[in-house]
């Protein structure tokens, strides 16, 4: 289940540039003189996410902003009048309502790649034909499908709120609630973004009928895109991508800015070099993680990081050494009381239908960490020479066989 912290990020920035937009954006709110303005906003958003994907190597934003851009066209050729009323108008209104959001679902889940790789570059080719298909379409091609995408799937009064087809409601609706699924089983800013961008298009296309500017909403959406993409670039330059624990940028950040007493205290797993060696490398990742996790659940206050490879940082605000010591040696006991069964290379990936024997030997992994604390009681002592102490107290924490804290 996801916390209340869970879905407060969820609904930060994106929903909250949504909700700005509708309340900002509809005739009459807006000023005339900002009015002329909103196609010289929308080009500005194109240039600089494109220009921000292209800085953080994420291609997928470069191809949700081009197809918001390539909808914000094909509105504008039809014109305001032409969109509902006119058949072109109508077609147009009923495959961008369909494909549009199911576009945006689609990558918001694929492989991330850099936007000018050869790979990235062919998922171009989908939305180049999709634009050749809507426009032969407009032009009375293909009448079957365009009959098919007016069809009324569910009753009248389900979606008399809104000029737009069924077919196109019910694809955005696939396309949110899929997200949204996403977004609950794990914390991820870019598909939370293009969640946001959903809804974003969903109310373009949606105000049309009412006199609301779609390009406004669509240059709303793709606002929410940077932000996810500025989000994103965050957490991977202070946010460890194996653990989700905060990096050593994050850590020196908040050294910076503590004053007074702490506890800084560094982890290290016992033998982790023989371990990844016999056992591979995805255990030993497996490894890092479960650490990381009992590191995270660590009780007083202490607050986790990543050190690089198997070397974690837990830190006291505030604390004395003695105080961190027992919490820290809670989390040891934690972690040597965690035991992995190794997958036998018999055993079939996937779960069989009917339970079957064991037949190798079952081969059970007993991890243990050193901890080293080191206090800060004079202010003038400085980040790095609390690290030092630190270390030296690790030193000698594997030195007398590991599996122990010194301070």
């Amino acid at each position: 289940m996801p916390t209340l912290r869970h879905a407060v990020s969820l609904f930060l920035p994106g929903g909250l540039v949504v909700a700005a937009a509708l309340v900002v954006l509809r005739p009459g709110v807006v000023p005339g003189v900002v009015e002329v303005y909103v196609h010289v906003w929308a080009v500005l958003v194109l240039l600089v996410g494109v220009f921000l994907a292209w800085y953080y190597n994420r291609g997928r934003i470069v191809f949700a902003l081009l197809l918001l851009t390539g909808v914000d066209v094909a509105l504008r050729w039809l014109g305001p009048g032409e969109t509902f009323r006119g058949d072109a108008g109508r077609v147009v209104v009923a495959v961008v309502a369909v494909l549009l959001p199911l576009n945006l679902a689609a990558y918001a889940v694929l492989a991330e790649r850099g936007p000018l790789t050869g790979g990235s570059l062919r998922r171009l080719i989908p939305i180049l034909a999709q634009v050749v298909g809507v426009g032969l379409m407009a032009r009375g091609y293909w009448p079957a499908v365009t009959t098919w995408l007016d069809h009324r799937v569910v009753g009248v009064g389900w979606t008399d709120w809104t000029a737009i087809p069924q077919t196109g409601v019910l694809a955005f609706a696939a396309a949110a609630l899929y997200l949204v699924a996403r977004c609950a089983r794990h914390q991820d800013p870019t598909e939370a973004g293009f969640l946001w961008a959903l809804v974003a298009a969903f109310v373009a296309l949606h105000g049309i009928s009412r006199g609301w500017s779609p390009t406004a909403f669509l240059a709303a959406g793709g606002w929410v895109l940077i932000g996810a993409l500025l989000e994103t670039g965050h957490r991977t330059r202070y946010y460890d991508a194996l653990t989700e624990l905060p990096g050593v940028r994050a850590l020196n950040d908040t050294l910076s800015q503590l004053a007074g007493r702490y506890v800084l205290a560094l982890v290290r797993v016992d033998h982790f070099k023989r371990l990844r060696t016999s056992f591979g490398r995805e255990v030993g990742d497996q490894i890092v993680r479960m650490v990381a996790t009992q590191l995270r659940r660590v009780a007083g206050g202490g607050m986790s990081f990543r050190y690089g490879g198997d070397g974690f940082v837990v830190l006291f605000a505030g604390a004395s050494a003695e105080d961190a010591v027992s919490h820290l040696d809670a989390v040891r006991r934690a972690i040597t009381a965690y035991c992995f069964v190794l997958r036998s290379p018999g055993r079939p990936r996937k779960k069989p239908a009917a339970p079957t024997p064991a037949t190798g030997p079952r081969v059970v992994i007993t991890v243990t960490v050193s901890i080293g604390a080191a206090e800060r009681e004079d202010e003038t002592m400085r980040p790095r020479h609390v690290i030092r102490t630190a270390r030296g107290a690790l030193r000698d924490a594997t030195a007398a066989g590991g599996n122990q804290v010194t301070a």
